[in-house]
Parts: structure tokens; C-alpha cells; sequence
């Protein structure tokens, strides 16, 4: 037998302590012994709930039980998450985690921890929700070498803009929406202004250069600003609006962004709706791959963490090599980074000249242009904008 301890007992820890449960047998054949949750840390009572037969409102008691080797960190946010898997990783506990906020802090630090203790650091769900992502970067696609990354890590996000392609709604009313539904919180700014797609590009990016990703260090937009005029654009042109968060490699290293983006109908995140995630990997071998799922949510979540514990208790005293070093990788500036820009103008079409050969769209809004770059760098696109008229602009990806 095997014991495992879940900390945090909100909407993904009673997920894993469902998954678990559920599927028992199952679970018990893959490790090969029996999977048993001796604890379950929350500060809260639960009557009437099963979970109060392994109750604990004390972390000690998890740490001071030898038996416990496998710990399912679900408490979300940074303190007292850092201290409690640091503690356990030394205590040669193995930790499996949906905290990308702590992954995108500490990921490189905590690995080397769970290295020198020879127990693992495991966070298949900190990035795409129940989306196998982690694991394929880390061990699939190790002989090649991955030179771009594009995704839709953001499940409230693409709901959003969804809605509002489909029905014509703006900003303001779609984010009541997901927020009666439960999909967007009551204070979405993680979400809206693309801190939570930042943070998991670091993660993905980490991964693919092996060294540490500042999460601060990445150019990040969020979707706040994008109106229903934007879609009205998108749709002349047979393109989507998404979330983008997109990491390509230059040179030596990388350079990521995370922002809106028109996305053709060639490309297969055209299709990625609702609150469905998807993460296109490029490697220079492989070509492109594409991961897609319930990148959110109470059980593809848990099932993420769970099956990482699972893994976790197939390696016990084994050390599962993940290539993320605590040296800082640093990132190519935006600058350089190249598109076609998609411009909406208070101007006369002449004025759209200053940015060469574009492409004028017509969508019938009255009282403006709007046209498509030829492709340039973010450097000379800000450079050509300077004291122009623009209402906003979006890039073409692809």
C-alpha cells in the first residue's frame, strides 16, 4: 500500500479525492498496489461529506507520517503552498500539483529540491487542465528541438470570445455571463488580462529550452479591449479572435507573448471554442502536433493531478528527469518578434499608406478604416504607429 495526502479540499481537491475513489481498482492495477488517501488537509469542516473520515485541519500530520509518500497539492496560490510542498519535497514526499502560479514561481527551484530528496515534482495540471501537454514535452518530444508553441491555455477567455463571435455581445455583458455560469470569477483579471495564459506559457517555454522562464519577462494583453467592431472585422476576413499565447525560438533562445490574435480557418485552433483548450507544438523534426481537451474544470483537472500520482507512485526512490534548469533564460525581445497587424484607423485610407502595400477590409462601420499590414516586427510597426489615430489593433497569427 501506498499513502497518498491531498492538500486542499476546494473544487479540484475533491476532484482528485472523486477520481481517486471512483476509480479505485483501476488506479490500484496501474501502480500496482493499492493507492490509499490517508489525509486530506482543508481548514473547513465538511458534514456529512465521505472526506471527513481523513480529515486533517493540521499540515504536521501529514509530514510527520512516514507512510505518506505522495502528496496532491491543490491549494492554489503561492503561501502557504510554497512552504507546505517545499517541506514535503524534503521530507521525501513526492508532489503532484495543478498550481501554475507556484510552477511558474518556483518550478526549477522545486524540481531540484525533489531531485536531491530522489522523490519527483510532478505538474501535468498546471498547464491545459486534463490536456496531456506536460509529460509529451518532457519526455516525447526530447530528440527534437521545439521551435514554436501556440496555444489556447485560457478556458474563461475562449468562452468569452466565443460568445461574442457568435452572438455580437461585447465585453462587458459576456463577462457577466461567465460569470453567473461559473466560469469567469468574480474578480477575473487573472483570466481577462492574460496573467493565467502568461504564467503557463513560462511553464511550456521553461520546458522547451530547459532553463527558467520569468513570467514577468513576457509581453502579455488581454482581451478587455476587444469589441464587437473586432468581430465584425474578423468575420469579413473568415477569421476567429483568440487568446493567443505563443513562444518561438530565436536564435539561442525564445521569444513569447501572450494577446489577441486573428486566427485563420487553416489553422487548427480556429476550431478550439468555448471553455476547450488546445496547445500546437512545432518541433524541427517532429513538425506540428497539436494537444486538445478540457483545458479547465473540477475533473479534467483532477484526473491531470491524479494520474501524475499515479506516475508518482510507479517511480517511488526513482527520480523522474525533468529538463528544467534553475539558470534564467533570457528572452528575445518583442520587438522582434514578426506578423501581419490587423489596424482599425479614425483616418482616410491614404494615412494607412505610412505601413506599405495593406490590405484594406471593409466591414461597414461607418466613420473608420481598417486594413492588414504586410508582414513586419513589432519594432517597426510601433515605430510607423507613432502619432496615428488608432482605435486598436489586433495580429495575425500565421
Amino acid at each position: 500500500m501506498i499513502k497518498a495526502a491531498i492538500m486542499g479540499y476546494g473544487t479540484v481537491g475533491s476532484g482528485v479525492y472523486e477520481v481517486i475513489k471512483k476509480n479505485q481498482v483501476s488506479i490500484n492495477k496501474k501502480v500496482g498496489q493499492e493507492l490509499k488517501v490517508q489525509y486530506v488537509l482543508d481548514l473547513r469542516e465538511f458534514p456529512g461529506d465521505p472526506v471527513m473520515d481523513v480529515l486533517t485541519h493540521d499540515f504536521e500530520d501529514i509530514i510527520k507520517d512516514d507512510e505518506v509518500k505522495i502528496v496532491a497539492e491543490v491549494m492554489g496560490g503561492l503561501h502557504p503552498a510554497y512552504e507546505f510542498t517545499k517541506r514535503c519535497l524534503e521530507a521525501g514526499k513526492s508532489v503532484c500539483t495543478s498550481n501554475k502560479e507556484l510552477v511558474a514561481e518556483h518550478g526549477a527551484e522545486l524540481i531540484r529540491i525533489a531531485k536531491d530528496h530522489q522523490v519527483n515534482y510532478l505538474f501535468e495540471a498546471s498547464v491545459g487542465g486534463g490536456i496531456p501537454i506536460i509529460r509529451p514535452l518532457n519526455s516525447s518530444l526530447t530528440a527534437d528541438v521545439i521551435v514554436e508553441i501556440s496555444g489556447i491555455l485560457n478556458g474563461t477567455t475562449n468562452y468569452m470570445l466565443t460568445k461574442m463571435s457568435r452572438e455580437g455581445l461585447n465585453y462587458g455583458d459576456v463577462l457577466k455571463e461567465a460569470q453567473a455560469k461559473g466560469y469567469a470569477e468574480l474578480h477575473p483579471e487573472a483570466d481577462v488580462e492574460g496573467w493565467d495564459a502568461c504564467r503557463k506559457i513560462a511553464i511550456l517555454t521553461s520546458l522547451a529550452s530547459g532553463n527558467q522562464v520569468d513570467f514577468h519577462d513576457i509581453y502579455t494583453e488581454g482581451i478587455t479591449k476587444v469589441t464587437s467592431e473586432d468581430f465584425a472585422y474578423a468575420k469579413k476576413m473568415g477569421c476567429a479572435i483568440k487568446l493567443l499565447a505563443v513562444s518561438k525560438k530565436m536564435g539561442e533562445t525564445y521569444c513569447a507573448m501572450v494577446a489577441p490574435a486573428l486566427v485563420r480557418k487553416e489553422n487548427p485552433l480556429y476550431m478550439v471554442n468555448d471553455v476547450f483548450n488546445a496547445v500546437c507544438v512545432e518541433g524541427n523534426m517532429l513538425g506540428a502536433s497539436m494537444f486538445y481537451g478540457s483545458g479547465a474544470g473540477k475533473l479534467p483537472t483532477a484526473s491531470a493531478v491524479a494520474g501524475d500520482m499515479v506516475d508518482a507512485a510507479r517511480h517511488i526512490g526513482k527520480v523522474v528527469t525533468i529538463f528544467w534548469n534553475p539558470e534564467k533564460l533570457t528572452l528575445a525581445p518583442k520587438e522582434k518578434m514578426t506578423h501581419r497587424f490587423f489596424v482599425r484607423m479614425k483616418s482616410d485610407a491614404k494615412d494607412a499608406k505610412v505601413f506599405g502595400d495593406v490590405e484594406m477590409i471593409d466591414a461597414g462601420i461607418r466613420r473608420e478604416i481598417g486594413f492588414l499590414t504586410p508582414v513586419m516586427s513589432e519594432g517597426e510597426f510601433e515605430e510607423k504607429a507613432k502619432g496615428l489615430d488608432i482605435i486598436s489593433m489586433i495580429r495575425m497569427e500565421g
